[in-house]
């Protein structure tokens, strides 16, 4: 592996990460992320293909509409920046192999869905369920490894892990439904199917990761005063926050944990 192909995989987030912007903003409002093109939500002028391009337009431009002048948010290019480190990083991570596609995949709905859940409160559907499949397919991609030696079991294990986490969310909204919401139980599948394949480790770990982070917030929100006890915080950006963990340290955790006993 080298830098060029980390190099390659940021690049290719950046211009993933354009996109993204529109799939935030339109996606709640159950507007098509292709027509119309994107314009100012200022003056309704489109934005020129020049004007496009991720990050570097924007520092260009000042952060201002070329036609208006009115401010331009930075979190248009902070959203394409993050996604570019998250593919390069993400890269780095799994290298050139079958499983990367997949991991990409995840990167990217993770911000959108991330993004999406704090400002709407909400985990679209337009999103989520396609992803099943589209995560189903490229797992069985990756598991197939073809050119390699192929990995049927770790699919296997996918499913088992997609529906465990599936039924553990569901009774968990049952049991507690102001703590979580369906959004949530469904994004639980797309998880469980990425958790499971890693391993079991990387399956409870990232479970568990999810309500240590998000707790550890809450927790920190109530000490500075910018929340109270039945304040709502939204819980998507956790759940893939903590799938992340249990993809990249679940294994080490879980021998580490193990070996102390």
């Amino acid at each position: 592996m080298t830098l060029a192909f980390i190099a390659l995989a940021g690049v290719v987030g950046l211009a993933i990460g354009s996109f993204l912007n529109v799939v935030i903003w339109r996606v709640p409002r159950g507007e098509s992320v292709v027509h119309p093109p994107s314009a100012c939500p200022r003056c309704g002028h489109a934005i020129r293909e020049r004007d496009n391009v991720p990050v570097v337009s924007w520092l260009l431009l000042r952060g201002r509409c070329r036609d208006c002048g009115n401010p331009i948010s930075p979190r248009y290019p902070l959203v394409e920046l993050g996604t570019g480190v998250l593919f390069a990083l993400t890269a780095w991570f799994a290298g050139p192999t079958w499983i990367l596609p997949a991991l990409l995949y995840l990167a990217a709905i993770s911000i959108a869905l991330a993004l999406i859940d704090i400002d709407a409160k909400r985990l679209p559907d337009a999103i989520v369920l396609p992803s099943h499949l589209v995560a189903l397919g490229l797992l069985a991609l990756a598991s197939a490894n073809p050119g390699g030696e192929s990995d049927w079991p770790a699919y296997l294990r996918a499913l088992v892990g997609g529906v465990a986490l599936f039924v553990v969310y569901f009774v968990m909204v049952l049991v507690y439904p102001a703590g979580m919401g369906f959004g949530d139980v469904k994004l639980a599948g797309i998880l469980g199917l990425y958790l499971g394949w890693f391993g079991w480790g990387s399956l409870f770990v990232g479970w568990f990761a999810a309500f240590l982070l998000g707790g550890i917030f809450s927790i920190g929100l109530l000490v500075a005063g910018r929340a109270g006890r039945k304040s709502g915080i939204p819980f998507g950006p956790w759940m893939l926050l903590g799938a992340f963990v249990g993809i990249v340290a679940g294994a080490p955790l879980t021998s580490w944990y193990l070996g102390i006993f």
